[in-house]
């Protein structure tokens, strides 16, 4: 049956380069056969490298267009081997960039080497912490540019040659003969992983990768304010990339503990005070405690259980802007469990007095 390319790639006829490109990337990822285990995947998978390796091409697209769909443009590809796109493929080592700018003649220098991996450190600190900013050490265990061969992968810089196989061009070229001619194709070389670059003799401390794995320690400026899930990004020290390529970056996440007195919601601050049920009545002065130590708070007369008075200020400052949230303390009454009698005759006493019958009726 007649191949139609572009039914393929699922793109219309007047589809640009880039276009094909998009549609292609989004497909190969969808039936790479490590990321698809469906039993047609495979197939899928060749017919859309197939469906751009001739569409990327001017050329091969320009022949493709004038005989359309025809049966004996398709057969001149049945059989075509695109094995070499399967082979060193890895869930995520395969570069589907550098596969489709071999199908446009691009990518001669060989493959991209990876910049290193971003890293991440989950670090926790106390809610006092979150409110004043602290400075933490950190044991980070990453990968790091191996000193003896800075990185190349060498014993000795004469250790490092042209790859053999695709002569420095990090390319190796495959030819199929087709009813219009030679049909060419480009893949990456296998023996160099398209460096274009050979080792002889593997630097004896990384075996010629060229990093080696250490534990580096960092001091980490958590910022006043910092809440639950804040990130910080610490460029350049995440692992070291490929052949002394620039690291990946450190990405701290801030997790903060529970407080055994103190509930944050924003950058306010919660807790429950115990006042004597006399203070309450009569109004006074009471200690709390505070984030940064022990502060006083005035009580009004006649406050009612579970009254809230807020304390300015005394809560979190403002992780992107100026400003201190504030403490909310909230007041609940407290009755004592025990009375004396003369406690007990004052009270029903008071009782009499306020007119409202059986307020202190429990202490009788």
């Amino acid at each position: 049956m007649a191949k139609d390319y572009y039914k393929m790639l699922g793109v219309q006829r007047n589809a640009t380069k880039e276009e094909i490109k998009r549609a292609y990337k989004d497909l190969a990822k969808k039936y790479h056969p490590d990321l698809n285990k469906s039993p047609d995947a495979a197939e899928k998978f060749k017919e859309i490298n197939e469906a751009a390796a001739v569409l990327a091409d001017d050329e091969k697209r320009t022949q493709y267009d004038k005989y359309g769909t025809a049966e004996e443009f398709a057969k001149g590809f049945e059989g075509f081997d695109f094995s070499d796109f399967m082979s060193d493929i890895g869930t995520f080592g395969f570069d589907f960039d550098n596969i489709f700018e071999s199908f446009f003649g691009r990518g001669r220098s060989g493959r991209r080497q990876r910049r290193g991996d971003d890293l991440r450190y989950d670090l926790e600190i106390t809610l006092e912490e979150a409110a004043t900013g602290a400075t933490k050490s950190v044991s980070i265990p990453r990968l790091e540019q191996c000193n003896k061969c800075n990185g190349s992968g060498a014993e000795s810089d004469a250790d490092i040659i042209n790859c053999p196989d695709c002569k420095g061009t990090g390319i190796f070229r495959r030819a199929q003969r087709t009813p219009f001619g030679i049909f060419s194709t480009t893949a990456r070389c296998g023996k160099c992983r398209g460096q274009g670059k050979y080792i002889k003799k593997e630097c004896e401390v990384c075996d010629g990768t060229g990093l080696v794995r250490k534990t580096r320690r960092l001091e980490i400026k958590v910022p006043a304010g910092a809440e639950e899930g804040t990130n910080l990004r610490l460029a350049g020290e995440g692992a070291a990339g490929e052949k002394g390529i620039s690291n990946g970056d450190l990405y701290i996440v801030i997790h903060v503990k529970e407080h055994e007195l103190f509930e944050r919601h924003g950058d306010d601050i919660y807790i429950k005070i115990n006042i004597p049920f006399t203070v309450a009545a009569l109004g006074g002065e009471i200690e709390v405690p505070t984030l940064t130590g022990k502060a006083k708070l005035k009580i009004s007369s006649a406050t009612k259980s579970n009254t809230v008075f807020r304390m300015k200020g005394k809560g979190i400052p403002y992780l992107h802007g100026n400003g201190i949230g504030n403490q909310n303390v909230e007041v609940v009454i407290e009755v004592p469990e025990k009375l004396t009698k003369k406690q007990k005759e004052l009270l029903m006493e008071f009782d009499k007095e306020s007119g409202k019958k059986g307020f202190f009726g429990i202490f009788t």
